[in-house]
């Protein structure tokens, strides 16, 4: 047969597998954070909580969460994003399904501040994948793959949780299912996730050859791979921008996860039922525009546009609408109106997910999981502090309007932060 004659092999698609199961892992990660806000209003009547205390065991998760995530990068760096998820999956399901069993207000605290701890490393396991399986241009729409699963965790975990109250007629029964099917997806994450595409039986010699020649590609402009400490990143203003921007998208972000359940019963009337469907098609919007704005980033970069063009006039939207779209909340008064309003706010807010490809963008290969924890340790402490913040509000001047105001000030933050980060150079460390 005439060579020309031989058709080309055609690449294998284990590295978009790979991030397909990312994106389950972190759904059923906030399946499990959305579990608690959704049976909020039954626990609240339960165990007698106030609005302030609510909000502590909504923030009690971000406390070890946030704490663990530079660390749970240092991991991930070590001991390779396959192991770690492992582990981590593992331990976040028991915790999960230990809650079930809870008998106070402190027992689920405890188990929520133990559900931090083994979720803290998956964001940046993921960042470690995506450097190790991604091409240049791909690493946008993987990230906004991987972290979709937040809004669609969101999304379903609001409906699923809420139908297995009405169906169990327990708070206790749905926690402790969410359990075990996390424990089930992690055992089928580790059986088939890989550290590296050497490592992966499924890739072809194409699909070998497409990422490993353009990381090559990479590594020859990065001068290779540099050496230096992790505390060195501070000292650039990039990262700093990095850090606080993506803590006001998260902020605005958990806000919204953990209070708006609860909003939309008191401020709207919604039953559970209806609370749930309104929480599912506003956390739905924000799964279709992460991918959206994913799709819309490498698409535009792989034309050769410049990455410092593309980031900015992508945050800037995004900053832009959700700030007007979350302000307007405050004024609307049709309950129909508000879930327009926060499924057009989260639409836009998650394209925020687009800074997941920064870590990749700014640091050497060896230090992907450092700069993503650190990413994600700014990205947390709103996670802390606005839960608390919000229940304060609500408990002292009975009213959600300041928290609103909060929320808007954050998409502020994150507009004003992205404008300033420079997506073009490497960090020496």
């Amino acid at each position: 047969m005439h060579a020309a004659a031989v058709p080309a092999l055609r690449k294998t698609t284990v590295r978009w597998n790979i991030f397909l199961i990312m994106l389950l892992l972190v759904t059923v990660n906030y399946i499990d954070r959305a579990s608690l806000s959704v049976a909020m209003p039954l626990l609240a009547k339960e165990f007698s909580l106030s609005p302030v205390m609510q909000g502590l065991i909504l923030s009690s998760f971000f406390w070890s969460y946030t704490l663990m995530q530079v660390p749970g990068g240092v991991f991930v760096d070590r001991f390779k994003p396959r192991a770690v998820l492992a582990v981590c999956t593992l331990a976040w399901g028991g915790f999960q399904a230990l809650a079930a069993v809870a008998t106070s207000a402190l027992a689920l605290l405890l188990t929520r501040i133990g559900l931090g701890v083994a979720e803290a490393p998956v964001a940046s396991a993921g960042g470690a994948l995506n450097a190790a399986w991604l091409t240049q241009h791909e690493r946008v729409r993987g990230a906004s793959l991987m972290d979709g699963g937040s809004p669609l965790g969101a999304a379903l975990g609001s409906i699923l949780i809420a139908w297995l109250i009405l169906v169990a007629h327990s708070w206790r029964a749905a926690f402790a299912i969410a359990g075990i099917g996390t424990i089930l997806c992690g055992i089928g994450a580790w059986l088939y996730i890989k550290n590296s595409p050497r490592d992966h039986s499924g890739v072809n010699k194409a699909e070998m050859a497409h990422i490993e020649d353009a990381q090559a590609l990479e590594r020859a402009k990065e001068g290779g791979d540099l050496s230096g400490k992790a505390i060195d990143f501070l000292k650039y203003r990039s990262v700093w921008l990095m850090f606080f921007g993506f803590m006001c998208c998260t902020t605005l972000y958990y806000g919204l996860l953990t209070w708006m359940p609860t909003y939309l019963h008191k401020a709207h009337g919604m039953d559970l039922r209806q609370m749930g469907d309104a929480s599912f098609v506003i956390f739905l919007c924000g799964f279709a525009g992460e991918l959206v704005g994913g799709y819309i980033g490498d698409k535009w970069l792989a034309s050769g546009a410049s990455p410092n063009l593309v980031m900015r006039v992508l945050f800037g939207v995004a900053g832009i609408v959700a700030t007007v779209a979350v302000f307007s909340v405050a004024y609307a008064r049709s309950a129909s109106v508000v879930v327009i309003l926060l499924s057009v706010t989260l639409f836009f807010l998650r394209w925020g997910g687009l800074y997941w490809s920064i870590p990749a963008m700014l640091a050497s290969r060896t230090k992907v999981g450092t700069l993503g924890g650190l990413l994600n340790f700014g990205g947390n402490l709103g996670g802390m502090i606005i839960p608390i913040v919000v229940g304060a509000i609500v408990e002292y001047t009975g009213s959600y309007f300041l928290a609103l105001m909060c929320f808007a000030a954050m998409g502020l933050g994150l507009l004003v932060c992205s404008m300033g980060i420079d997506y073009t150079r490497k960090i020496p460390v």
